[in-house]
């Protein structure tokens, strides 16, 4: 099954560390976050990746024509250097399409410029690529597949540290309570769509406006609530938790440690019938 990954985001919030690079190749120990979360999609047999370009579009690829397997991988050094026997391997059964979408495109155009690349698929995966989660993925597509819906999107709850302030009459507060524990619940940026979704988009509509908009008149939008790992990459202060996350068992790494029988945080809350 191919995997979607929209990789033109400039990274505004994450000025002062990102300026050089597009926000998905912003780095998590010594690999970028589009590393992570397309390792996440491989352990669970999709290895089969377009990227949808856009700002700076050019350093993904330098950084995969560049690609150097002994940063992560374990290896034998002999005869000067001159053999290089690898233990493991990264990337190697991976295969990446590159596919400039424009620098300025949002995600229902990029999406729409990727169509022939997904001719003939019947359900297909895409991400935001700014965010890693530890999503029990068989789980969420046996749903997806058993379901009639267009596209399906990951409810999450929102990680930052925000307080929802309940005031009264007189601007008198009657309760405070933060966001995280709220009933509020975001799109976290994973979905799993069947190629009919491409007859909901218009030219220059944002996917999830207009598009799933008419998958929800249509009742052929499904939604998932998670509430195991999520983590988005949005502030520098993400950027330094997920940091801090990946120097130990970090939830995202399912390749690791498995999460194929996790499904006790995923419930379907809403699906097209």
């Amino acid at each position: 099954m191919k995997v979607v990954l929209f990789c033109g985001g400039a990274g505004m919030r994450l000025r002062g560390y990102a300026d050089d690079v597009p926000k998905p190749m912003v780095q998590i120990g010594t690999r970028p976050i589009l590393w992570h979360l397309m390792k996440y999609y491989a352990h669970f047999g999709h290895k089969d990746f377009i990227l949808c370009l856009g700002y700076k579009g050019n350093s993904i690829k330098d950084y995969f024509l560049r690609y150097d397997e002994s940063v992560s991988n374990d290896f034998v050094w002999s005869q000067g250097g001159k053999n290089i026997q690898f233990l493991n391997r990264d990337i190697d059964d991976w295969k990446i399409t590159f596919v400039e979408t424009g620098a300025n495109a949002n995600i229902g155009q990029r999406l729409k410029a990727i169509e022939p690349h997904v001719k003939g698929e019947e359900v297909f995966l895409a991400n935001y690529s700014d965010g890693l989660s530890d999503v029990p993925l068989p789980a969420l597509l046996e749903t997806f597949r058993r379901s009639r819906a267009v596209a399906s999107l990951l409810l999450v709850q929102p990680t930052a540290s925000f307080d929802i302030v309940h005031a009264g009459s007189g601007g008198m507060v009657r309760e405070i309570n933060p966001l995280s524990q709220t009933d509020i619940w975001i799109n976290g940026g994973f979905f799993a769509m069947r190629n009919e979704i491409f007859s909901y988009i218009r030219p220059g509509e944002e996917l999830v406006r207009e598009p799933f908009q008419r998958l929800i008149e249509k009742q052929a939008l499904l939604a998932y609530k998670y509430t195991g790992f999520w983590q988005c990459m949005d502030t520098f202060k993400d950027k330094q938790h997920l940091e801090e996350l990946n120097q130990g068992a970090a939830p995202w790494k399912v390749w690791n440690h498995g999460a194929n029988g996790k499904t006790n945080h995923l419930e379907v809350v809403s699906a097209g019938v």
